[in-house]
């Protein structure tokens, strides 16, 4: 069965479009316009260098509406809060980085959680996009495929094509299942909790390297992002790491440094 379209564009609003330390207050105000002629009215800036802005409001050219609802936050993990599923935007493939979507991909993954609980779409700074750790909070990575010879894409440019993605495949409808619809991924800021908690036991038991850390963290973060573990399951996996806390103490230095040298991925820590 297809759902209706004009129910699928009910969830358009609820797609958080996320801008990451823009540096002109012009690109925040055609990034308000691009999503508003596509029905996208859910805009959170993180770190702008200039807003409020004249210029913003200018160029938003009658999406004024989408800017005074602006949220405005200091941090991508606020900007992310509550979101259960979340695309980041990069220009060039990454090493180590989330698995990559075409655009029409990432508007479907969107759409699919859209209507039970919040998603977001995040775009980089002008100069050099989304940083690697800011990657790294991302579940899938999306690219747009420009001429690999000039792919320097204006930041609404960017905004408009996949607003038009996500508006091209609400229209188109997506197929639903007729059984009880699976629960949605834990929310953003309840993972970034888990993978601290992981990080500190890891360090802990000898297994992760306290002074390099990121090389292995980033592979454990890309395999849970590829699991997107549910609340409930995020909840055991804590509970488990809390266990072995709790055991931890019990285990010799000698022992944990065994274990260390043993391990065949201590050498990438």
């Amino acid at each position: 069965m297809i759902t209706d379209c004009y129910d699928q564009l009910r969830h358009l609003p609820a797609i958080r479009i996320v801008l990451v330390a823009t540096t002109h207050p012009g690109n925040i105000g055609s990034s308000a316009r691009a999503m508003k002629t596509m029905g996208l009215t859910n805009l959170v800036l993180v770190a702008p260098r200039h807003y409020p802005s004249a210029e913003a409001t200018a160029r938003a050219s009658g999406a004024d509406d989408v800017l005074e609802r602006a949220q405005v936050v200091d941090t991508l993990d606020q900007a992310l809060h509550g979101c259960v599923r979340v695309v980041g935007t990069s220009a060039r493939p990454r090493g180590l980085s989330s698995p990559e979507l075409a655009p029409r991909q990432a508007a479907q993954v969107l759409l699919a959680t859209a209507s039970q609980a919040p998603v977001a779409l995040v775009f980089g700074r002008e100069s050099s996009g989304l940083s690697n750790d800011e990657l790294d909070r991302c579940h899938y990575t999306v690219q747009i495929p420009a001429n690999p010879q000039f792919s320097s894409l204006n930041l609404a440019a960017a905004v408009q094509l996949l607003s038009y993605e996500l508006r091209q495949q609400a229209l188109a409808g997506l197929p639903t299942a007729s059984e009880r619809p699976a629960p949605p991924p834990a929310p953003a800021e309840d993972v970034e909790r888990f993978y601290q908690h992981l990080q500190t036991v890891l360090i802990a038991l000898g297994f992760l390297n306290p002074v390099n850390p990121r090389h292995l963290m980033r592979r454990l973060r890309h395999l849970f992002n590829r699991a997107q573990p549910t609340a409930t399951e995020i909840n055991i996996l804590r509970g488990m790491l809390s266990a072995v806390q709790t055991a931890a103490p019990h285990v010799s230095p000698s022992e944990l440094d065994a274990r260390s040298a043993a391990d065949p991925l201590h050498r990438d820590r």
